[in-house]
């Protein structure tokens, strides 16, 4: 019985924390003056014909088209994200070398740089190398550990790992390498997850890179092909359809969370301990 208030409290939270999802759901099927007319999230009518206008987009290429672009995109940019990430931080962590505080001393600045000061050197880089209006602008980079958060959280997981392991490994003729990837990775498994995920969320988010070095429309990632249905005045376009693209667009996240949500919770709040 002493629970009843804390688990009312927690429930009354999560709606109010759940509300703008229902009403982001609720509102697509809405017409322009309903959604302006009133908050409640409930429409007056269902009609689904607005989900099959908004998958078809008005650019001439379907949602479909747009989302294997983004995924051509996340993909790649999420693997070699956690791979770089993890191989720069188990050096970091297992391996004492010539100026590792001066090394480590940059990363930890370049975590503190705000990433809107590299764009127009980027820019420039890629545009000299002829790969502007492709994704290699926006994958190769993560080849090279480029998120500085990654590489330090994962720092601290491997200095969670006694050494021993290290050592024991080595006893059983184990090499540099299949220590990290038989003995360690394994242990830090909800770190690597939720480095993935955070990767996924953050690239399936990203509107300013792929406006920056992706001109064709066809080339589109899915957060451009959101804002090429809204006109450049603002005005003349159906929210609902723009809202339920909306819609569509979040199943991936929310699919991908949902799959890795122990993994990734894991790893934050154990990091959070370390």
């Amino acid at each position: 019985m002493k629970k009843i208030p804390v688990y009312l409290i927690l429930t009354i939270t999560a709606l109010i924390m759940l509300y703008p999802l229902l009403w982001l759901i609720g509102a697509s099927f809405k017409s322009n003056g309903e959604i302006y007319g009133s908050v409640w999230f409930m429409p007056e009518n269902f009609d689904f014909e607005v989900y099959i206008n908004a998958w078809k987009t008005n650019t001439g290429y379907t949602m479909g088209h747009y989302f294997l672009n983004t995924f051509a995109v996340i993909i790649p940019k999420t693997v070699f994200a956690v791979i770089s990430s993890v191989l720069v931080a188990y050096g970091f962590a297992r391996f004492d070398f010539p100026l590792k505080k001066f090394f480590f001393a940059m990363l930890m600045g370049g975590m503190f740089m705000p990433a809107i000061v590299t764009v127009m050197p980027m820019y420039m880089l890629w545009g000299k190398l002829g790969f502007l209006d492709s994704y290699i602008p926006l994958t190769v980079p993560s080849l090279f550990a480029c998120e500085g958060m990654f590489v330090f959280m994962l720092i601290q997981f491997f200095k969670g790992l006694p050494k021993e392991l290290d050592e024991a490994s080595r006893i059983d003729g184990c090499g540099t390498f299949r220590t990290l990837f038989y003995v360690l990775l394994p242990c830090i498994k909800p770190a690597v997850i939720s480095v993935a995920v955070f990767n996924f969320l953050w690239t399936m988010n990203d509107f300013l890179n792929p406006l920056i070095f992706i001109n064709s429309t066809e080339k589109y990632t899915l957060s451009l092909a959101l804002r090429t249905s809204v006109d450049s005045t603002g005005q003349g376009y159906e929210e609902c359809k723009v809202i339920a693209m909306s819609v569509i667009g979040l199943i991936p996240s929310v699919a991908v969370f949902a799959v890795a949500q122990k993994k990734f919770i894991s790893g934050i709040t154990v990091g959070g301990l370390s």
